[in-house]
């Protein structure tokens, strides 16, 4: 949906647990010196602040990353706090941004946009970081550049589900990405709300045998959000870790299923 903009919603429950869980993968895959492709299907704006208009209005990133303790001996927190030094107290970390602040020399960083605005924001985040910012739709670009170079890699496909249909978009990508590059990693977010539309992505997805991982949270107003999910096809060697971390890291915030 191009009316949707992540800046209402940045550093809530949700993204907490799509973080951690991301940046931990990012360290698994990072342990052997291979070079990895690093894809996004929809890369948002890649850094916000959480004191502007947008995420003020909303107040979800007090529900969220407001109520952690930030500690910067943890893979995470090292990363808030190294941005938060740069970018000022009040920055939030997007996945592109936490992707290149782990980058290394023979990593490869590619992020796809198709909202104008998000798009001009995030070419001028990455300013000067090694990512090839595309404004194209994400499902198109990644499958177009797969299989890449390096073959070892990651893609974080992050729709807004604004659209009924979306559920069954990442399905069918997911089917067509993982025939066309069977060395991907494949991490799907998806929300968790009561009509439960998920479920039928899921059961799409089984023959793939994603691993599965939801928590669930209590916004304040009751309203959107019930839980948040993440589904890892094809998964690095102890990527139950990743989940774990994010559980671990968010007491009081985020709760295991």
């Amino acid at each position: 949906m191009l009316s949707y903009q992540h800046s209402f919603h940045a550093g809530n429950p949700a993204d907490l647990h799509k973080h951690i869980v991301y940046t931990q993968l990012l360290t698994l895959l990072m342990a052997k010196p291979r070079g990895l492709t690093l894809m996004e299907t929809h890369a948002g704006r890649g850094l916000y602040d959480l004191n502007a208009p947008e995420a003020q209005k909303t107040g979800e990133a007090a529900e969220g990353i407001s109520r952690l303790k930030i500690d910067p001996e943890l893979e995470y927190g090292r990363i808030i706090s190294k941005v938060r030094k740069k970018r000022g107290e009040t920055a939030y970390p997007g996945s592109p941004y936490l992707a290149a602040e782990k980058m290394r020399n023979a990593d490869r960083l590619i992020l796809m946009e198709l909202h104008p605005a998000e798009h001009q924001a995030l070419k001028k985040t990455m300013k000067g970081q090694r990512a090839e910012v595309h404004h194209r739709d994400g499902y198109e670009g990644v499958l177009a550049l797969s299989p890449p170079v390096p073959r070892r890699g990651m893609v974080l496909v992050d729709p807004s589900y604004e659209v009924k249909t979306e559920y069954g978009a990442v399905a069918d990508f997911t089917h067509a990405l993982a025939k066309k590059w069977p060395e991907g990693c494949i991490l799907i977010w998806y929300p968790i709300l009561p009509a439960a539309r998920h479920e039928e992505m899921v059961s799409a997805l089984t023959r793939l045998k994603p691993l599965r991982h939801e928590v669930r949270f209590q916004l304040k107003d009751g309203k959107g959000m019930l839980g948040s999910g993440l589904l890892l096809v094809n998964p690095p060697y102890q990527a139950e870790l990743a989940f774990d971390a994010a559980i671990q890291q968010t007491e009081g915030v985020l709760e295991a299923v």
